[in-house]
C-alpha cells in the first residue's frame, strides 16, 4: 500500500529550526524526522512513499538526490578515472516520489495534488512531524474490516489538539469538538487508511483536510477510529523535538520498531 506523507507546511512553531528547512528535515538523531516516519513503515513492507512537499521543498528533494551519499562511504577520485565510488551502502527498499503541491496549499489540497500518483487504490496517509510504535498490520486490517472511507488513528494524549467523540460499539467517530485541559477524550494523530473515494471530498487547494471533508464523512459514517495505546509524539515546538532527541539518545526510542 503507497504512503501518502503531509510534508509542505511551514513549521512556524518550531521556527529556531524550520526557517533553514522543511519541519520533516528536522533531525532526530541525526536522521531527519522523515526518514523516522518512513522507517516505520516500511518495517511493515510499505515502501512506496509520495512525499507532499511546498516549503522549502528543494531540501527534501536534495536529501534523497544525495541518499546515498548520505548513508555509504564514499571515494572521489579526481585524478585520471574522475569518478565517484559508495562503498558499503545500505539503501532501503523505497520508491519515493517528491510532489510539489504548492507553497500555501492547504493540507486537503495537498492530498488531492498527489491523486494520479496515488491511482484508484487505498492508501495510507500521516504527517511528516510525528512518530508512533503502531502496528501498521492492525490498522490495515481494522480499516479493512469497517469497510468505510477512512480510518484515523485515536490517542489519548494531554495537549492542544481537537477531540474526537467516538461510538464505543462501531467506533465510528461522531464528532470534533475543542480539547478542554480535563478532556480523556481521544485525539487524531494522523497515520490514516484512505480509500480512494476520499479524493471527492476535497474541493481544492484551499481545502483543510481535518475540516470540511473529515466532518463530511464523520456526517455519513464513513470515518472509523483505529484506538492506539502505544507512543505517539508530534514534533511541534523545540521542546518536543528535544524530547524525541532525549529518546533516540537513551537507546529507548519507541517508534524505533526496525532492526
Amino acid at each position: 500500500m503507497k504512503v501518502v506523507i503531509l510534508a509542505g507546511g511551514f513549521g512556524t512553531r518550531i521556527s529556531e529550526e524550520s526557517h533553514l528547512k522543511p519541519k520533516p528535515m528536522i533531525e532526530i538523531g541525526e536522521k531527519p524526522i522523515l526518514w523516522h516516519i518512513m522507517k516505520e513503515y516500511s518495517h511493515y513492507g510499505h515502501n512506496e512513499f509520495i512525499i507532499c512537499c511546498g516549503y522549502k521543498q528543494h531540501k527534501i528533494k536534495e536529501y534523497f538526490a544525495d541518499y546515498y551519499l548520505y548513508n555509504g562511504d564514499v571515494t572521489f577520485d579526481f585524478g585520471h578515472e574522475n569518478s565517484i565510488t559508495i562503498h558499503n551502502n545500505v539503501s532501503e527498499p523505497w520508491k519515493v516520489t517528491l510532489v510539489d503541491t504548492g507553497l500555501h496549499t492547504m493540507t486537503g489540497g495537498r492530498i488531492k495534488r498527489i491523486q494520479r500518483y496515488v491511482g484508484n487504490e487505498p492508501f495510507m496517509m500521516t504527517y511528516g512531524d510525528g512518530v508512533a510504535d503502531i502496528d501498521m498490520d492492525k490498522l490495515v486490517r481494522f480499516h479493512e474490516e469497517r469497510g468505510q472511507i477512512a480510518t484515523l488513528t485515536a490517542v489519548h494524549i494531554g495537549q492542544r489538539f481537537g477531540v474526537l467523540d467516538i461510538d464505543r460499539r462501531s467506533w465510528e467517530v461522531k464528532a470534533f469538538r475543542e480539547k478542554s485541559s480535563a478532556d480523556g477524550s481521544r485525539v487524531s494523530a494522523g497515520y490514516m487508511v484512505l480509500e480512494p473515494e476520499v479524493f471527492d471530498y476535497i474541493d481544492g487547494d484551499a481545502t483543510i483536510f481535518e475540516r470540511e471533508p473529515l466532518e463530511q464523512l464523520l456526517k455519513e459514517g464513513q470515518l472509523n477510529a483505529y484506538k492506539h495505546n502505544g507512543f505517539w509524539q508530534c514534533m511541534d515546538t523545540q521542546r518536543e523535538k528535544d524530547k524525541l532527541e532525549a529518546l533516540w539518545s537513551s537507546g529507548e526510542a519507541p517508534w524505533k520498531v526496525w532492526e
